[in-house]
């Protein structure tokens, strides 16, 4: 290069084709700078699969942008002389390069963001900080849109993000079907009769059996198992993954989205948030897939209502949540919830079926669903008055498809209402007659859901009423549960009693998650 190049950081979360910081840059004064870097390996211990996938998707979308003709100057974990850092691997790019500017798209997180804006003041090259259009709605857009408004509703959100891309809108304005929303038809429990399709798997190949081998040599102490690694880590894997679930599963999708079976992990779900977070599938695009499923008969629209919903109505909500409250949001504690993380969400050791059969999918996958992930795993935490912070870094590091923006708001707001209800409108609590009723879960427990205090009583009874009890202050007025109490003073100073000392009992079990599993502490 005759001139000095332009400086393109891509993170490992945006391996795209088309983004930003890419189009309209040409191949002769471009260096595109991809940087493995143990800070964001170990921010949080992640999963070894999820460390796995990144790199693996990173050092793929590298060797094909070479094939492409760009100029890569690919920085591997085990560079010698690796400065660790996303800011310091720049610098060094900035001395072997000298370029004119740097152009980078806007982190997912925050504190990644906060870096990248301390760039101007650090390096003497133009640096253009430019906003991620992969996603329909910008930080600005939300900000208008949330300004002015007593409370925050997703529902109305995802209705102008319907409006705005005309997804399943029809020719007069009003929603498909007469509805905007079809989740009160998307609550079946799965009949073990039928039959659930296996989703794609992917062999490693030479480069991700080397990031394997890495990651296991490396990171050993890390939670999670890498023996069943099968995660799509380019685009084309990520497209036959998205065929495979317009083909086969779509059509029971929607039904069944909250199902639960024990020893059973994909279901009917897509599988594709992996692929979507990093990049490698256009969340527009799948939505306008399933659109037209829909359109010629090969899905019902209460299935592909709840596909689109989840993308361009949760997914991109809770990102502009994320930003419009952070940082904020990482300290939230509204319920004052001091309980540490028990032992067993790391071991899997514990008598509950559904405690361990989900912690168990989510060690051998990185993976479980988002029903397991807030009415079985974080409805535990909600009612056991967990620390928001312990089971944050929990969910951020045990999970492939996590990421701040995405984790922090499902699980502090959503799941443990300790944003004090901005995401909200009541805290998800439930007893085991919702696991029992979505699940066979308690089919084979040792404790039944049918008993409600006592030795052999599922450990969600007691602790509902536990919760509900300790929080009636905050909860008594909430339009949504604050019913509940009526039920809860005809019963009686003996029963409530039972409840509660049934409660205590089982909590003063909990034995603390020992130190260094999620921060190395």
């Amino acid at each position: 290069m005759a001139d000095k190049p332009v400086l393109v950081p891509i993170l490992g979360d945006q391996l795209t084709r088309t983004l930003a910081s890419l189009r309209g840059r040409t191949k002769d004064d471009t260096v595109i700078l991809m940087m493995e870097v143990w800070d964001e390996a170990t921010y949080v211990k992640h999963h070894k699969q999820k460390i796995a996938l990144i790199f693996s998707a990173m050092r793929h979308f590298a060797a094909e942008l070479e094939d492409a003709g760009w100029n890569v100057d690919y920085i591997k974990l085990t560079d010698p002389d690796n400065a660790g850092s996303f800011t310091g691997e720049v610098a060094r790019a900035v001395e072997r390069h000298d370029p004119r500017a740097i152009h980078i798209v806007e982190a997912g997180e925050w504190r990644v963001q906060q870096a990248i804006e301390e760039w101007p003041d650090k390096f003497a090259c133009d640096v253009e900080i430019l906003p991620d259009d992969r996603f329909l709605c910008s930080h600005a857009e939300f900000r208008d849109w949330a300004d002015g408004r007593k409370h925050l509703t997703m529902e109305h959100f995802y209705r102008e993000m319907r409006k705005k891309t005309g997804l399943l809108i029809r020719e007069d304005g009003k929603p498909e079907g007469g509805k905007w929303n079809y989740d009160s038809e998307n609550r079946e429990a799965l009949d073990g009769a039928l039959f659930v399709p296996d989703r794609p798997k992917f062999e490693p190949d030479d480069i991700t059996c080397e990031v394997i081998a890495l990651v296991e040599d490396t990171f050993g102490g890390h939670f999670g198992s890498l023996e069943r690694f099968d995660w799509p880590v380019t685009r084309d894997q990520a497209e036959k993954a998205t065929d495979a679930f317009f083909a086969e599963r779509i059509e029971q999708f929607g039904p069944y989205q909250d199902a639960m079976v024990h020893g059973s992990d994909d279901l009917y779900h897509s599988m594709l948030s992996t692929s979507i977070n990093l990049g490698l599938l256009d969340p527009l695009d799948l939505c306008e897939r399933a659109e037209k499923a829909y359109q010629d008969g090969k899905a019902p629209l209460n299935s592909v209502e709840g596909f689109i919903r989840q993308i361009i109505g949760w997914r991109e909500y809770v990102r502009g949540f994320y930003w419009h409250y952070m940082p904020g949001l990482e300290s939230d504690n509204q319920l004052k919830a001091q309980r540490a993380l028990p032992e067993f969400f790391w071991t899997g050791e514990t008598d509950m079926r559904c405690l361990a059969d989900c912690i168990r999918s989510t060690r051998e996958n990185a993976h479980a669903h988002h029903i397991q992930r807030l009415m079985v795993l974080g409805n535990f935490c909600l009612l056991a008055g967990i620390n928001p912070r312990d089971v944050q870094d929990w969910y951020l590091a045990v999970y492939a498809d996590a990421y701040e923006w995405v984790e922090l708001p499902n699980v502090s707001a959503m799941i443990l209402f300790a944003d004090g209800g901005n995401l909200a409108t009541k805290p998800y609590a439930a007893s085991g007659n919702y696991i029992n009723k979505m699940s066979d879960y308690c089919k084979e427990c040792s404790y039944s859901p049918a008993k409600k205090t006592g030795d052999g009583a599922c450990p969600f009874n007691p602790l509902y009423w536990h919760f509900m009890d300790r929080h009636r202050d905050r909860l008594k007025s909430n339009h949504r549960v604050g019913r509940v109490y009526s039920t809860w003073d005809r019963m009686g100073d003996d029963k409530q009693r039972d409840y509660l000392e049934s409660a205590q009992k089982f909590l003063d079990t909990l034995q603390p998650a020992s130190k260094g599993w999620a921060r190395g502490d």
